[in-house]
């Protein structure tokens, strides 16, 4: 493991774990919005433009200078309560240019204006969106971190059950994927996560559930059918406190002789991928990533599959 491991696991231990443990949601938000823009470069290669899409929310599209036919929709994360498509815009930009496709980031609906399950329908208007817009489902490429993992899953849970078209591929980088909390990592690892504070994880939930169970597969996306469901990879460090969820959801899909690729790296920090401008593990993952999505089957010749301009 690199020196900047190291130098960044103690940054975020003694700066961004304390504030995540009692900021305001209006601190966290300015606070990582401001962060993003001191710390994580997007390739100027990459234009990003604002579009309206059709049937959802306003979303931020990134177009690599050589895109082919598909598109990745990635669901940011951000504890339901903070985080935007410009927090994740460098980090995306980056997976552009290593598979030549676009990326769409949708906004969506956030904790406490809004509650379960607005971020979830909103979701779901971005695939709408899309597939109004002319790209195949094929063609498409599903993607969320950490919170806007548990929507990106949760909606491939319910593309699975409406029978109808569905992503080439599903990704997840440290997925929340238990709102129980229930999996050891969330008691064995709550000192030795440099970033998220597992006591503030009961309140996070109750202020994004408004009352719904969480054991419910809706809010927990680890306890979904996913019959049917295309390959899927999912990347979390073994240190953090989300490292079960991905181990468990992994050891359901296999059980179930469903594709999926695991990869657990070692003591490196939740969405270690958002770093990738410093850390060398985090390029080294994003490089996994757009190998794994470069290496997808092609969508089936004929049809749309392709939005045009807007």
């Amino acid at each position: 493991m690199s020196l900047r491991r190291h130098l960044l696991n103690q940054c975020l231990r003694w700066t961004e774990k304390p504030l995540l443990s009692r900021g305001s949601p209006q601190l966290l938000r300015r606070a990582l919005e401001v962060q993003a823009r001191l710390f994580f470069r997007t390739p100027r290669a990459v234009k990003a433009v604002w579009r309206e899409l059709p049937l959802g929310p306003r979303a931020l599209w990134l177009s690599p200078p050589q895109s082919g036919a598909r598109v990745i929709l990635y669901i940011h994360g951000g504890g339901f309560v903070f985080g935007s498509p410009l927090t994740h815009r460098a980090m995306l930009a980056r997976l552009a240019l290593l598979t030549d496709a676009e990326v769409v980031l949708p906004t969506y609906a956030r904790v406490p204006e809004a509650r379960f399950p607005a971020a979830a329908r909103d979701v779901h208007a971005a695939w709408d969106s899309l597939l109004a817009l002319g790209i195949a489902p094929q063609n498409i490429i599903l993607g969320g971190d950490s919170a806007g993992g548990a929507l990106a899953f949760d909606l491939l849970a319910q593309l699975c059950q409406e029978g109808g078209g569905l992503p080439a591929g599903v990704f997840g980088l440290s997925p929340l994927l238990d709102m129980t909390f229930s999996g050891s990592s969330f008691r064995e690892n709550a000192g030795c996560d440099v970033l998220l504070p597992a006591q503030r994880a009961a309140e996070m939930a109750g202020l994004y559930l408004n009352g719904k169970s969480a054991d419910d597969p809706r809010a927990s996306p680890l306890f979904a059918d996913y019959t049917g469901a295309p390959p899927i990879w999912l990347t979390v460090s073994d240190s953090e406190i989300l490292r079960d969820d991905s181990r468990r959801l992994a050891s359901r899909l296999c059980k179930a002789a469903l594709p999926v690729t695991l990869q657990e790296e070692h003591d490196l920090p939740h969405v270690w991928p958002l770093f990738h401008n410093h850390l060398p593990e985090a390029q080294r993952t994003l490089e996994a990533l757009g190998q794994w999505i470069n290496a997808l089957p092609p969508a089936p010749l004929g049809g749309p599959d392709r939005a045009g301009e807007s």
